[in-house]
């Protein structure tokens, strides 16, 4: 499953660019269907393990943050490449 959760938001964030952004949700959803809500924690491991490799980049009140970092609350993806 995590490597779905990982396609699906390198995907869904390179589809809308470097200027916009993704919720975890969204990928939830892509993946989880009708049973999305219980992929939300593994969605947002995703991110960070994404943000980690450089593919990613996680934002937080539209500031980037730390994958390692101790955040919690609404998340965004957006992706690093042009």
């Amino acid at each position: 499953m995590s490597q779905r959760l990982e396609s699906s938001i390198r995907a869904l964030a390179e589809h809308r660019g470097p200027k916009s952004s993704i919720c975890p949700s969204d990928a939830a959803r892509a993946v989880g269907g009708d049973g999305w809500r219980e992929l939300l924690d593994e969605a947002r491991a995703a991110a960070r393990r994404l943000a980690r490799s450089g593919d990613v980049q996680i934002t937080q009140r539209g500031s980037v943050v730390d994958p390692d970092g101790d955040w919690s609350g609404p998340i965004r993806i957006r992706t690093t490449r042009s």
